[in-house]
């Protein structure tokens, strides 16, 4: 396959994340108030569907060395887009909770996925720029999420919003069965025995390189989760704005972390990955600290959280591709096992993250402003700590 192809491809199945995330929220309220639902039961669509999310990657992961990456994405696109059409048709809050949970295991295959093929093709160093360019297509499919969710709620209702993602499932599962070449070097007729699973498994866990980057990147997920759990209620409920506006805001978030990306691709060759995740980890303090202060001295608008927030997006397009292709740069030979358990991480913190939102959205910004300002700051200790201490992917 062209480098060009390898980038569209990465895009659909990263890009499917944000489709399946973000291009709802705006319908969260209303959805919530048409199933007569709780706000603490309408945060279930989310978490649980990331915590099926995260868990599913270690099944599709060995699966994926076992056999390869091409039938375990087909398998997981297609399953993925029926249960999107379920999701649309759900009658009732609790139907929709398990529609979406199943969503969210299928969505594993392809995100998963997408990290095993850049190890698969790619050194570390090169990697993490193909991470990068696919992240960047990433973005530019979030940018149009928010705005299109807002526009479908608004103009045609909320099922439709949840109703989009079949639509990109379908493309994403046209381009793997007619484009993508297999790329696993070779697959492992073992890999699904539970001696060869559980000393795998055991030699990821134990790798400092691994868990520096996961740390990293699960860091930095569960700063982006806080704001998307919250935002549509803070940002709708608290602050006034049409789902419209929110998919508006949204919109200006994902095309600064574009920015971010192409960022990434600058400081790479010139300063290398430990360096370049220490100026973005500066990045990310300033931005949490200034969205906190400025909540905790009463400055509650859309810019004082929007503006900020935007800036720690701007690092977190150069936190993600470093961070997901460094966790699995020790491991060519079980690249699938090593992403899974990457994602698996990112995804147990989001759904702590969404159950602790849950409970304090209590009708202020403090849930959205003061988890930001946290996270940031895990980021910038891990990205001046373990990063320079474990981070160097020459020896990975």
């Amino acid at each position: 396959m062209s480098p060009r192809l390898v980038v569209v491809v990465l895009a659909l199945l990263l890009g499917i994340q944000p489709v399946t995330t973000d291009l709802y929220l705006p319908a969260l309220p209303a959805l919530t108030q048409s199933l007569a639902a709780p706000v603490s039961q309408a945060q279930l669509t989310l978490t649980m569907l990331l915590l099926a999310f995260g868990t599913s990657q270690l099944v599709w992961g060995p699966l994926s060395d076992r056999f390869g990456r091409r039938p375990v994405l087909l398998c997981g696109l297609g399953a993925y887009t029926l249960a999107s059409i379920a999701c649309a048709l759900a009658p009732s809050m609790s139907l929709l909770i398990a529609c979406r949970t199943i969503q969210g295991a299928a969505m594993g295959a392809a995100v998963m996925g997408a990290r095993a093929i850049v190890r698969d093709l790619y050194t570390p160093e090169t990697g993490a720029r193909m991470m990068s360019r696919g992240l960047t297509g990433l973005g530019f499919i979030a940018c149009a999420c928010a705005p299109v969710g807002g526009l479908l709620s608004d103009w045609i209702g909320w099922r439709f919003a949840l109703a989009a993602p079949a639509l990109f499932g379908t493309l994403a599962f046209l381009v793997v069965a007619l484009r993508f070449e297999e790329t696993a070097p070779r697959t492992n007729p073992n890999a699904l025995q539970p001696a060869t699973l559980v000393s795998t498994w055991l030699a990821i866990v134990r790798h400092p390189t691994f868990l520096t980057y996961s740390a990293l990147s699960t860091a930095s997920y569960a700063g982006l989760f806080t704001f998307l759990a919250s935002s549509s209620f803070v940002f709708i409920q608290v602050l006034g704005l049409t789902r419209t506006q929110y998919g508006l805001v949204m919109f200006s978030m994902a095309a600064v972390y574009i920015a971010g990306t192409f960022w990434c691709r600058r400081l790479l060759p010139r300063f290398g990955v430990r360096r370049s995740v220490a100026i973005a980890g500066g990045v990310s303090v300033l931005a949490g600290t200034a969205m906190g202060a400025m909540a905790l001295a009463g400055l509650h608008t859309t810019w004082a959280i929007a503006l900020p927030f935007c800036i720690f997006m701007f690092a977190h397009g150069v936190h993600q591709p470093c961070g997901q292709s460094g966790a699995i740069a020790p491991f060519p030979q079980a690249a699938g096992a090593a992403s899974a358990l990457n994602g698996f991480l990112m995804m147990v913190a989001a759904f702590a993250v969404g159950g602790w939102v849950g409970r304090r959205l209590d009708g202020t910004v403090f849930a959205l402003t003061s988890g930001v300002w946290f996270w940031s700051a895990v980021i910038a200790a891990v990205s001046w700590t373990l990063v320079q201490r474990h981070g160097d992917p020459r020896h990975a």
